[in-house]
């Protein structure tokens, strides 16, 4: 990706793990249709472990030598598991002697709007809704659209348009976000102009870690990739806040 002005810096961290992060796994392992979440996607929580990440990600950047150089400007998911992991990190953060930026909360940072499937699990869809479990596999995970909700393809738009914006209004910054999976991965699809094909692998050897960095540099007329999933500052984190 090519443009006239480029951020300096742009960091991309996913949220701390969340209550979903956890119930549909277990859900799945199971063999529940139902996750046991309810209420809105964007109102998830973070649990006690994704609260104890966030702070290791505040401490990490407090350090000395920091894991990252501390961002200049921070933009956020409205969703509240993302919003929460910035706010203990900047506490944490704090505590170490750095103060972090107050974040700017950007509806096109939110995570892959599912539409009329939110926070129903890929099993009970597939009982209730078996024509677009069908449509599905005809589009491709990447293509698909359900009702009311966005593909890949839909989220790059989106995320295209916030680049120019940060691009335009924070050239030569260190920018950092504060996210969702989706987002991380598509942004490395924006800036690198990887494939599906490449996007698999990725999702395949593990997908985006919860509070795991992604980093790319300015090189010359563009972003390069730095740095990708780094979890170094989790080592050894646990629910209690331990490290």
């Amino acid at each position: 990706m090519s443009v006239g002005g480029l951020v300096a810096e742009l960091t991309a961290v996913r949220h701390g793990q969340s209550v979903a992060n956890v119930a549909f796994p277990a859900a799945r392992a199971a063999g529940r249709l139902d996750a046991g979440v309810s209420g809105r996607d964007a109102d998830v929580e973070l649990t006690p472990l994704g609260r104890a990440q966030a702070a290791a990600l505040g401490r990490a950047l407090a350090a000395e030598p920091p894991i990252i150089r501390p961002p200049e400007v921070v933009v956020c998911s409205p969703y509240l598991r993302a919003r929460r992991t910035y706010e203990i990190a900047a506490e944490a953060a704090a505590r170490g002697g750095l103060a972090l930026p107050e974040p700017v909360i950007d509806d096109r940072l939110v995570d892959r709007l599912m539409g009329r499937f939110e926070l129903m699990t890929r099993a009970a869809i597939d009982a209730r809704f078996p024509a677009e479990a069908e449509r599905r596999r005809a589009s491709g995970q990447w293509d698909y659209r359900p009702p009311g909700g966005e593909n890949f393809p839909d989220i790059a738009r989106r995320l295209g348009a916030l680049l120019t914006d940060l691009h335009h209004d924070h050239a030569d910054r260190r920018v950092l976000i504060v996210a969702h999976d989706a987002v991380v991965v598509m942004l490395r699809q924006l800036v690198e102009g990887l494939s599906y094909d490449e996007l698999g692998r990725i999702a395949a050897e593990g997908g985006i870690r919860n509070a795991g960095i992604t980093r790319f540099t300015r090189d010359g007329d563009q972003l390069t990739l730095a740095e990708f999933n780094t979890a170094t500052h989790l080592a050894g984190v646990s629910a209690d806040g331990a490290a």
